[in-house]
């Protein structure tokens, strides 16, 4: 395996970029500050604003910085999993960090993460980012998301080298390019929309150590910043993040909603039958802070401030609406995201 020892380790960022111009500046900012990156390779994927000018100009005041163009999208591959396929065949580096054009890197964050590395012998090491939210939309499906995903994909079993369990989540990855290369790199994975869980998936099966853990106060990501882009990004892959399966889907849209409707219908019961208004709002009160208190243990649990349960009603109608919109679409046989439709069960399929 590659060295893990960082000072002779040279690391390549590859960041894939479609119409990333509001963020790909600051993030190649922060990934500049990295003294253990060698080289950031920015993969313009066709974008049609101003992102490929952006990072040009990147590119001339600091020479690690490229520009890589991809080519048209070939069939079977999912635009994302294209784009750092070039940029890894393109870098030079012993070990590749993929990272997204919207995540924001502290100063420390790879030499935490090669750390990590080193000390647990990983050829593979993740990080959840921290996540930035400022309207209520993101304050209300964001966190709900997260803490399914952390029932969903425990630390502990994905770190247990004892446990099939593997996930990853592709706004950080490092990976060594001795196990990039030894499981095909994204080439494997070329239709997957999880590629970073199926890229997991396949550093684990093939007997290589992976770490991945909480992110929080070394990488950080606003991940959408209108309704519609959020409600898009998690339709395309909500559905398999949470099984890809009806009796999964079902599970998860009850548990959702059932707390809210059992709610709803005691307030309604106790209106009727005794007709008192405290005794209805003493009813309402009552169910509505157990949801919360309840949510306020899993935000904390999945390190997200507890006092985002205030937006723990609308996050868990978001949650069922986006869940089952993302299983109409698989239904329907198409995935739609930036511009591009895939066809659900392209080559191996299991986000873009």
């Amino acid at each position: 395996m590659t060295s893990l020892n960082k000072s002779e380790s040279r690391i390549s960022a590859i960041v894939p970029a479609r119409n990333e111009e509001a963020v790909i500046a600051a993030s190649v900012h922060s990934l500049a500050q990295q003294r253990e990156i060698v080289e950031i390779l920015v993969v313009d994927d066709q974008s049609t604003d101003r992102t490929a000018e952006i990072v040009g100009e990147l590119s001339r005041q600091d020479s690690r910085i490229r520009l890589l163009k991809a080519s048209e999208l070939p069939a079977g591959w999912i635009g994302k999993n294209h784009a750092v396929c070039l940029g890894s065949q393109e870098a030079r580096g012993d070990w590749f960090l993929f990272t997204d054009a919207d995540a924001v890197h502290m100063p420390d964050s790879v030499a935490r993460a090669m750390d990590l590395a080193t000390e647990h012998q990983a050829a593979l090491v993740s990080f959840s980012p921290e996540q930035l939210m400022e309207s209520w939309y993101e304050k209300s499906l964001v966190p709900y998301v997260y803490c399914r995903l952390s029932q969903k994909f425990s630390f502990d079993a994905v770190n247990d080298p004892r446990s099939n369990a593997a996930a990853a989540n592709g706004q950080f990855i490092l990976i060594c390019r001795d196990a990039y290369e030894t499981v095909g790199g994204h080439a494997s994975v070329a239709g997957e929309v999880l590629e970073d869980v199926a890229l997991a998936r396949r550093v684990k099966g093939a007997s290589f150590p992976i770490w991945f853990g909480n992110g929080k106060g070394i990488v950080r990501v606003r991940m959408y910043r209108s309704f519609v882009s959020m409600w898009e990004g998690w339709k395309k892959n909500l559905y398999q993040l949470m099984g890809q399966s009806r009796e999964a889907l079902y599970g998860e849209i009850a548990r959702a909603l059932f707390p809210v409707l059992a709610v709803l219908i005691a307030t309604i019961s106790v209106a009727g039958l005794t007709e008192s208004p405290s005794a209805t709002v003493a009813v309402l009160s009552v169910g509505l802070l157990i949801i919360s208190v309840i949510y306020e243990g899993e935000l904390r649990h999945s390190n997200f401030p507890g006092k985002l349960a205030l937006y723990g009603i609308p996050g868990r109608l978001l949650f069922a609406g986006v869940l089952w919109a993302s299983y109409r679409s698989h239904l329907h046989g198409g995935l739609e995201w930036k511009g591009r439709k895939y066809p659900v069960g392209t080559p191996g399929a299991s986000k873009g």
